[in-house]
Order: C-alpha cells, then structure tokens, then sequence
C-alpha cells in the first residue's frame, strides 16, 4: 500500500481528518523504515505512545496504531503519558527500538489554521467542513520529512516479554468468560477480579 492510502485509509478509521492523525501516520511509517520492518499483523512490534489524556492530539495515536499494527486489541502498544507527539517502537524480534518524535515546526500554522479555529470555538471536528479538514492534513502530510521528525537512532531495547496467555474460563460467580490471568480463587471458586473482591 502507497504512504498516501495508508493515510487516506487511518483519516477513515479515524473519523475525521486532522493534523494530529496525519502526524501519528508519518511518525509511525518514519518508525517503520528505520527499524526496516513492515505493519505488524501479529504482536511482533511493539509501541510506547507517548501521548497523554484530555487534549487534542491525542488523534496521533490513531495514526501511530494504524500505521504500525501496533493496537489496542493486539496489547502491543501502551500509552506512556507524557503529552508529547512521540513514540518509540521497538522490533520484538531484534530487541531493537527507534523513538520518532513530530517537531513544532508548523505549530504557529496549524493554531491559525480554520480548522483549528473551529475547534477552539467548539466546532466537533466531524463538523468542520471538509476542505478546512484537507488543507491542514496536507500541510502536515506534505511538509519535507526532516522538518517535522526527529527521528532518533536504533538502539537496543533488550526485554524479556512476556509470553501471551491463551484461554478463558467462566467466572464461578457472574457467570462472564474471564482470561486465565485474570481469574482469582477465592476457596475453591474461579472468579473475575471485580466478584473476587480483589483489587487487581
């Protein structure tokens, strides 16, 4: 698939385009080649998203996931809540890790942007018209790499990780399918973590 598709196709997984989605693309396909590896179907890659909680460009991560295979549902990228547009990415096979981080050169055009204007009077941005949306997806998208990444060496990144745990079995108390490492006995009984009564 072209770099301009994968974009086009995380802005539709995404639900709407903006500047931080196009980022989190072009910082993770930055990754991607300097790990030289391709879109991770499996766990075999690994992401630390670097993004934080409650603000705008959490969007990045959206691009990172979909452009690594990096997700959620495969548990192979965790948030390291920093607030930063940055990630690193770690090849499992070689231990070896690239940090890719997005620079603040075109910060000042994307506040004035009428996207971002929209947004700051409260416009949802699945709202905001669809050129305005395009124009700064492009000025992201099309600025020279070497303005807008910092992308750092491949280092090591040594880890013993954790082999995954297959299998559910029913709670003894609710009833709901629970995975293995998730169940606690309490006496002979199998339980999820919240009929347990345990914590975590």
């Amino acid at each position: 698939m072209e770099d301009k598709d994968i974009l086009l196709e995380t802005l539709r997984f995404h639900g709407h385009r903006c500047w931080a989605s196009a980022a989190g693309v072009r910082v993770g396909l930055a990754a991607l080649r300097a790990l030289g590896v391709r879109r991770a179907g499996g766990t075999q890659l690994y992401a630390i998203l670097e993004t934080g909680e409650e603000h705008g460009g959490m969007c990045f991560g959206d691009g990172v996931q979909y452009t690594t295979g990096c997700t959620l549902g495969k548990g192979n990228i965790r948030k390291q809540p920093l607030g930063k547009l940055a990630v690193t990415l770690i090849d499992k096979a070689t231990d070896q890790a690239v940090r890719v981080s997005y620079k603040p050169t075109l910060q000042k055009q994307i506040a004035e942007s009428a996207f971002m204007q929209q947004r700051a009077a409260g416009v949802s941005p699945d709202e905001i018209p669809e050129a305005d949306q395009a124009a700064l997806v492009d000025l992201v998208w099309n600025a020279p790499e070497t303005d807008v990444l910092t992308v750092g060496e491949v280092r090591p990144y040594p880890c013993n990780w954790l082999p995954e745990v297959m299998g559910f079995v029913k709670c003894d108390s609710c009833g709901e399918l629970t995975a293995h490492a998730y169940v606690r006995l309490v006496g002979d009984r199998k339980m999820c973590i919240p009929c347990s009564g345990y914590e975590r």
